[in-house]
């Protein structure tokens, strides 16, 4: 009997991508719109029943994710090319942006189901917008990366406060609000973005002012605040550490663009320095990276920003330098695998700590597979940077440490192999296509997964 035969164990094949080492990126590279504001912003479609068109979409799985959590609800979801004007055509004609129609009915549903909630921790962010359109909802308890935990408590508090009534059962979060929710005075106990996002949206369509403070402050906050306010909310103050919030009877459907990624241009932003290269990014505002880039700075690099663009070069080996993760405008936590990488290529020691999730460092193994020396010691990780790292297979366990492990891979002796880059997927449309114009020699194929022994 062959694999996959009655009486052996199952082997499904695994994608991977492999890049050769001892690249130096160089070039230009596009970055659209943010996958952590395109789909809340598609969340918040929600509130308003009709058609909202969102353009700068990127072409990734949690996205066509989201799509579907709307299209269950009740909602139309069609995906089309965005307008000429915007950029979304690179690389041989493939297509790195979309726009996405959003037709809302008067009555959507309100329940989300565990196959899509598990699959896509963003999809909570439609219990806001549901509990204030319908006064009721039931969305699943919601899976995402293995990034540490991030518990719904500041959700369920704010809501309640707001007049809901939050209840809990088989896997299920229950909000219910029959008279309407009205405003109150939140004060978050962290700036948390996925608690601001969703008390924001419920409380636009709330009795009365809202306050939050200790809100979240991210350029993906100011983004939904200003889709919101162009539907016909009032909400002042977005960007700041609070929000006012007065409620309106009803909102209508708007066309908007998705800010840029920050995220993915600062791992650009990264590989530059790491392989000693020189690459522009384009579609994002630099401030938006300002720590971050100002740390290359630290490093020895050269950075230059103009109008949505930044430039980084990078002509010696980098300088150790040491980060903290903060809430914006701090340096980013979706940054810290790429830190981590730039620190294991340095000159000297670099103190790397984790402020914002417990599980962050889950990936320093797989980068110790690559020769780099890390100690981790609770939210603190203590690397001592190599001149060269060294060829390896490893495992993608994250988003963005997927994307870390192959920039890492870019300086190392040999081949690097990373398997289970669907992650990678999930927030970096056409990965492979952008290494390759910036230099690349890489490959993306598949092998099979090693089954699980039968004890």
């Amino acid at each position: 009997m062959g694999p996959g035969d009655a009486g052996d164990p199952a082997v499904n094949d695994v994608d991977v991508i492999r890049v050769h080492g001892q690249a130096r990126l160089a070039g230009t590279v596009h970055v659209v719109g943010a996958k952590n504001s395109a789909l809340k912003l598609m969340a918040a479609a929600l509130l308003a029943p009709g058609r909202s068109v969102i353009t700068n979409v990127p072409r990734i799985t949690d996205i066509a994710i989201m799509g579907e959590v709307l299209r269950r609800l009740g909602c139309g979801v069609r995906f089309t090319a965005d307008d000429p004007v915007d950029p979304m055509v690179a690389h041989g004609g493939v297509e790195r942006s979309r726009s996405v129609v959003i037709d809302v009915p008067e009555c959507p549903g309100a329940e989300a189901d565990y196959d899509l909630v598990r699959r896509l921790r963003a999809s909570i962010c439609v219990l806001g917008p549901l509990l204030a359109r319908r006064g009721y909802v039931r969305v699943a308890h919601p899976g995402g990366d293995a990034i540490g935990s991030r518990g719904l408590d500041m959700h369920i508090a704010g809501l309640a406060r707001m007049g809901a009534e939050i209840s809990g059962e088989h896997g299920f979060v229950i909000a219910e609000a029959p008279h309407g929710l009205h405003g109150a005075e939140i004060v978050l106990d962290f700036p948390s973005v996925g608690a601001t996002e969703n008390l924001v949206m419920a409380a636009v369509l709330a009795r009365g002012t809202t306050t939050i403070d200790n809100a979240a402050r991210e350029p993906e906050i100011v983004d939904i605040c200003t889709m919101l306010n162009r539907m016909g909310a009032r909400i002042e103050g977005a960007g700041s550490s609070t929000l006012h919030i007065v409620g309106v009877p009803a909102l209508h459907p708007v066309r908007h663009a998705t800010v840029g990624d920050r995220i993915v241009a600062g791992t650009w932003a990264f590989a530059a320095a790491m392989t000693r290269g020189d690459v522009t990014v384009t579609g994002v505002e630099p401030a938006f990276l300002e720590v971050a880039l100002d740390k290359l700075v630290s490093a020895g690099g050269l950075v230059e920003t103009r109008g949505n663009a930044f430039r980084v070069r990078m002509d010696d080996r980098p300088a150790a330098v040491d980060v903290v993760t903060l809430p914006f405008p701090g340096f980013a936590t979706d940054l810290l695998p790429m830190a981590i990488g730039l620190a294991a290529v340095s000159a000297g020691a670099s103190l790397i700590t984790e402020n914002i999730f417990d599980g962050r460092f889950m990936f320093a193994n797989e980068m110790m597979r690559l020769g780099a020396d890390i100690r981790t010691d609770g939210h603190h990780a203590l690397v001592c940077g190599r001149d060269r790292l060294s060829g390896a297979p490893v495992r993608a366990t994250d988003i963005r440490a997927g994307a870390g492990l192959i920039i890492a891979g870019l300086c190392a002796d040999g081949i690097t192999e990373v398997s289970h880059v669907h992650h990678v997927d999930r927030g970096y449309p056409d990965f492979v296509a952008d290494l390759r114009a910036l230099g690349v020699t890489v490959e993306r194929g598949t092998v099979p997964e090693e089954p699980a022994l039968e004890i």
